[in-house]
């Protein structure tokens, strides 16, 4: 499978955020930069939690560090209920 990839100062442009915003989203872990011909690139998988992160950061006002918070607190979230879904198709074994 080949994962298409993104200019990172083309999508800056685009949805008008600030560079050092994306650096220190990589800073921090949350997204994972591509260097290809020193030009920096992001999966457009990642363009979904890149568009959170800048709602979060720009409309709510949260630094970057409270994203990430955020975002392990909904990762937790969602391996709960699909625990809690597993769980409850166990049980039905038993009724």
């Amino acid at each position: 499978m080949k994962t298409e990839l993104i200019v990172i100062d083309e999508y800056i442009q685009h949805a008008d955020i600030e560079p050092n915003f994306i650096h220190l989203l990589e800073e921090n872990g949350l997204i994972h930069i591509q260097i290809i011909e020193n030009k920096r690139f992001l999966d457009t998988e990642e363009l979904i939690e890149l568009e959170r992160y800048a709602r979060l950061y720009y409309d709510l006002s949260i630094n970057i560090e409270g994203i990430d918070v955020i975002r392990h607190l909904l990762g937790r979230i969602d391996k709960l209920q699909n625990e809690m879904k597993s769980l409850r198709s166990r049980l039905r074994l038993f009724e």
